[in-house]
């Protein structure tokens, strides 16, 4: 082999490792107009199915992680996970109040009288009331609201009188109580509120006679501050039960203004519960002038817990 042969095979052979390494260069710089090989296409289609994989898997729920089921108890969270919820919740909650009642009554002159009425009593000189509560939220700040006006009368025959005359009793009765708070503990299962406000309380009586013009009309009001709380335990997602109380006065209106309740509710409908309960409400006004009225209200409650937001 001549000379020239012996350096012509080298450079053949460096000539083709030179322009085979050039050929994977060209492949990658080829723009994306360009055909691409059949390397190219497979690992595109396996990124693409790795891609797809992933979607997949991250769409689908985990063993580890069940889908959460909504309040009422049926149904997927998917659906609400979707719009963020509002700060704003809104309930108003219409309710029946039984109650029997007794306490005192005094005059400045020492006199003191006893009275008591049950529920029936109450119930068949009832003439008009309104009862209900509507309790705005936002966030953890709570503002209940608690309204009772009822209007009781009796009319009465007096014997032995000229043109049988007829006494005509009327009496009012109306309390507002406006509380804000913090709710303590806010979990699925249990929530405690710490509440402060005020109740507003109205008497008003009117005695009058069909034979005479001796009429009597007296009315007292008053403001106590209050202090209290509820404690609201969901024991099913249908059934919860509610106990709470407050306590007020210290002679800025009554002596001692406190009351107690419980509540059984059960959830027919995500935005309507009814309730059972009970309610002892309890106070104790004095004047300077020496005359007092205290009184024990307690009986069966029901009511009805309408979501508006």
């Amino acid at each position: 082999m001549s000379t020239k042969q012996k350096f012509a095979v080298p450079a053949i052979f460096l000539g083709l490792l030179l322009l085979a390494n050039a050929c994977p260069a060209r492949a990658q710089a080829t723009s994306p107009s360009g055909t691409a090989g059949v390397g190219d296409n497979a690992a595109s289609s396996s990124s693409s199915s790795a891609a797809t994989v992933a979607a997949t898997d991250a769409a689908a729920p985990s063993d580890a992680e069940p889908v959460a089921a909504t309040p009422a108890g049926g149904g997927t969270a998917a659906a609400a996970s979707t719009a963020p919820e509002s700060d704003w919740h809104f309930t108003v909650a219409p309710y029946l109040w039984f109650p029997g009642v007794h306490g005192n009554i005094g005059g400045p002159n020492g006199g003191e009288i006893g009275f008591s009425a049950s529920p029936g009593d109450l119930l068949s000189h009832f003439r008009i009331g309104l009862m209900g509560a509507a309790e705005p939220r936002y966030k953890r700040i709570v503002m209940p609201l608690d309204i009772m006006w009822i209007r009781l009368g009796s009319d009465r025959a007096l014997p032995n009188t000229p043109g049988q005359g007829v006494a005509n009793l009327h009496a009012t009765e109306f309390f507002l109580a406006q509380k804000i708070g913090y709710r303590v503990i806010d979990s699925e299962k249990l929530k405690i509120d710490a509440l402060a406000g005020f109740r507003y309380w109205y008497f008003g009586e009117n005695l009058s006679f069909t034979t005479n013009t001796l009429n009597f009309s007296a009315v007292q009001s008053w403001v106590d501050p209050l202090v209290g709380g509820r404690i609201t335990g969901i024991l099913t997602p249908k059934v919860g039960v509610t106990i709470g109380g407050d306590v007020g006065g210290w002679g800025a209106g009554s002596q001692i203004d406190y009351q107690i309740f419980g509540l059984l509710g059960y959830r027919i409908k995500p935005a309507l519960a009814l309730q059972v309960g009970y309610r002892y409400l309890y106070f104790d006004y004095r004047r300077a002038s020496g005359s007092f009225l205290d009184a024990a209200t307690s009986g069966v409650l029901f009511g009805a817990t309408i979501t508006l937001k």
